[in-house]
């Protein structure tokens, strides 16, 4: 090495350089910091719930375009001569899948064949409507899911609080500050006292939740059948249907934009279960109880946590806010009066709910408005393209089939293991 070669003193280091003559310069600290934050953001979210949760709705969504295209007529017979002139059969099944879905889209968010902005975004508001309760039904089955208890008794908790709110709702003469509130705070009591018996007999004889909460559904539907037999209970004098009396004005959810929508104060309440069950869960010491118990009862109860207590003070909990669910039915939705159908199957859709959601609040918040968005626009998908609204229960179905086998997701698009936490 020459004399030449040798830096001078003074003089920085040369720079090593790669086989193509260019020179390698080592990245700064922060640099590095921030790439390794990148990366194991990227594996957070590629190896997370949340993706598989939304791939399983893209698959369940890509077979439900498979079956709309199967039973069009018009994919049907222009697949028999494919051969002869593939572009008919393109078209057919374009136009099957995409007026399928873009009616929904117009039942569900914005109707863009209309002019008067206010009919243009009346489908976001109906979809609104039918998300409340179904976020309340999510969050009472979710927060029981954390505490590893299946509930089952979304049907039951909201028929025994719907008919309970009901008859106060129609019952009683009141100024409407002390009518609704009062409505809404049975309908609450009576879902967490129904709630609490699966509650209190897991805790007390280790009856399993799923068989408790099935059979009290059939307890509840009878009971109401019952009260809605009687004229000193819910039956409406003079009647041979089994309903209730209408509402009286004074104990209906008011609509939040004005009488030309159906939007009523239930999805404000929903929003509002929405927060106060997320700070149950990450920031209160009920909360960390819940979750506590939920990873390892045993554990929990070995660290001095009353199991018991916890499992009874979350089913009361859970079945709160499916009560308000029902609420929001009877006081809300159909104000017409109280009916045996007045879950509308929410009960077991805010399973599905749960599900999607991962029982995180925001996560259910999400799906339920996924739901209210599928159940709005399915009657327009039937109404202008003649395509069954059961196809909507089929893609429902098949939301909870792909989340039940999340390695299944993981395989077909070839994602990361979950990582263990």
């Amino acid at each position: 090495m020459n004399d030449t070669d040798k830096p001078q003193p003074g003089q920085p280091e040369p720079q090593p350089e790669d086989t193509t003559g260019q020179t390698l310069t080592e990245p700064a600290p922060e640099d590095r910091q921030r790439e390794e934050r990148s990366r194991s953001l990227l594996r957070e979210i590629v190896s997370g719930d949340a993706l598989a949760g939304v791939l399983a709705v893209f698959l369940a969504v890509f077979v439900g375009s498979v079956m709309i295209a199967a039973t069009d007529e018009g994919v049907r017979e222009t697949a028999s001569y494919i051969t002869a002139r593939p572009s008919d059969f393109f078209t057919a099944l374009w136009d099957a899948i995409s007026g399928a879905y873009s009616a929904m889209f117009r039942g569900s968010v914005f109707n863009y064949l209309l002019t008067e902005p206010a009919q243009q975004w009346r489908p976001l508001t109906e979809t609104l409507k039918f998300a409340g309760p179904l976020i309340l039904g999510g969050l009472g089955v979710g927060l029981a899911f954390r505490a590893s208890l299946f509930n089952i008794g979304g049907r039951g908790q909201m028929l025994l609080a719907g008919g309970a709110a009901g008859y106060v709702g129609f019952q009683f003469d009141l100024p409407t500050i002390v009518h609704l509130p009062l409505a809404l705070i049975v309908a609450v009591v009576a879902g967490a006292l129904w709630g609490g018996i699966a509650g209190l007999l897991k805790a007390r004889t280790g009856a399993h939740e799923v068989i408790v909460t099935i059979m009290l559904n059939y307890v509840a539907y009878y009971l109401l059948f019952y009260a809605l037999t009687k004229d000193w209970l819910l039956k409406t004098p003079g009647s041979v249907n089994p309903k209730s009396p209408p509402m009286k004005d004074s104990a209906t959810l008011p609509k939040v934009l004005g009488e030309q929508f159906n939007l009523h104060l239930g999805f404000v309440i929903a929003l509002v279960a929405v927060g106060v069950a997320w700070w149950l869960l990450n920031r209160s010491t009920l909360g960390y109880r819940i979750r506590a118990v939920g990873e390892n009862p045993h554990a929990a109860r070995a660290s001095g946590i009353n199991v018991g207590m916890t499992y009874t003070i979350v089913m009361m909990i859970a079945g709160s806010l499916l009560g308000l669910a029902g609420a929001n039915q009877v006081l809300g939705t159909v104000t017409s009066g109280v009916s045996l159908d007045l879950d509308a199957s929410i009960g077991f859709d805010a399973i599905t709910v749960a599900l999607l959601g991962r029982s995180r609040p925001l996560g259910i918040l999400a799906a339920g408005m996924l739901f209210g968005a599928l159940k709005a626009g399915g009657f327009t998908m039937q109404a202008s393209e003649s395509i069954s609204v059961d196809l909507v229960l089929v893609v429902q179905s098949l939301i909870v089939l792909f989340l039940a086998a999340p390695p299944l997701v993981r395989a077909i698009f070839r994602l990361p293991a979950q990582e263990a936490k």
